[in-house]
């Protein structure tokens, strides 16, 4: 198993709590609306070959939200300036979801510190119409739909009837978090659209071929809008292939992140 080590870094008065788990090339790990994945079984994986930086969002896994933060442009002003402080040099770029979102708006800002990006079931972008159903209504949908629209194997979904006290209190606390960064307007920025054509850096989508929340339409969609960009799709899996295809998803990445 890699070593992993967790340190504090403040910026500005905000602590951003980052694990590190293995040596190598860094690769920044920007996790979604169910909070931090370095705990997840792809990890090990790629940490033999990488050191992988796992920032916790502010709000999420129990952290506070600093008060004047309610959007994510607050976030991504955030992790530039941790970026800075990190010192990053080549570095590869990994966002799922919302933390796909937060990598793509660092990305179009400045890659300079990036070598290349990957984004899994990101969402950002609204490519259809006004009336369009771009993107699943995680906060309005009945928990059946959602369970339905997340997960190909629904048997690997944390049940809230099996959750502990402390577990229930951060998933309501990271609830509330993913609600703040991504609700007005809706888990998309309007004008990314028109600013991904300034990623300049070898550009990876992966996708679960059942994900419901955004199909691997809405993921062809985002990678036609990036220059160069691929989509890489795993069967079997809905919006979290790397949990439900871990093997699978860390071998694309380390082909794509190796190549």
């Amino acid at each position: 198993m890699a070593s992993e080590t967790t340190t504090v870094v403040s910026l500005h008065g905000v602590d951003v709590p980052i694990v590190r788990r293995g040596s190598g090339p860094p690769v920044l790990v920007l996790h979604g609306g169910d909070g931090p994945v370095d705990h997840l079984p792809f990890a090990e994986a790629i940490s033999g070959s990488y050191e992988l930086l796992y920032p916790t969002h502010p709000g999420f896994d129990g952290t506070p939200i600093p008060e004047h933060f309610d959007n994510l442009q607050d976030l991504i002003f955030l992790y530039l300036d941790l970026i800075d402080s990190l010192d990053l040099q080549d570095a590869i770029l990994l966002g799922f979801s919302m933390g796909g979102w937060l990598a793509a708006e660092l990305a179009v800002m400045s890659t300079g510190r990036f070598s290349k990006l990957v984004l899994v079931d990101s969402v950002g972008i609204k490519p259809g119409g006004p009336f369009d159903r771009d993107i699943a209504d995680v906060f309005a949908s009945s928990a059946a739909e959602i369970l339905k629209a997340t997960w190909h194997d629904r048997s690997l979904a944390h049940s809230i009837s099996d959750m502990t006290d402390a577990e229930l209190q951060t998933f309501a606390s990271n609830r509330i978090a993913h609600g703040l960064y991504t609700w007005e307007p809706y888990m998309h920025n309007p004008k990314l659209r028109y600013r991904l054509h300034r990623i300049d850096i070898p550009t990876l989508l992966v996708w679960g071929e059942n994900d419901g929340i955004v199909t691997p339409d809405y993921g062809a969609a985002l990678r036609d809008l990036i220059p160069g960009a691929s989509l890489s799709v795993i069967p079997k899996a809905g919006h979290h292939p790397h949990i439900e295809q871990p093997n699978e998803f860390a071998a694309r990445f380390l082909e794509f992140a190796s190549g």
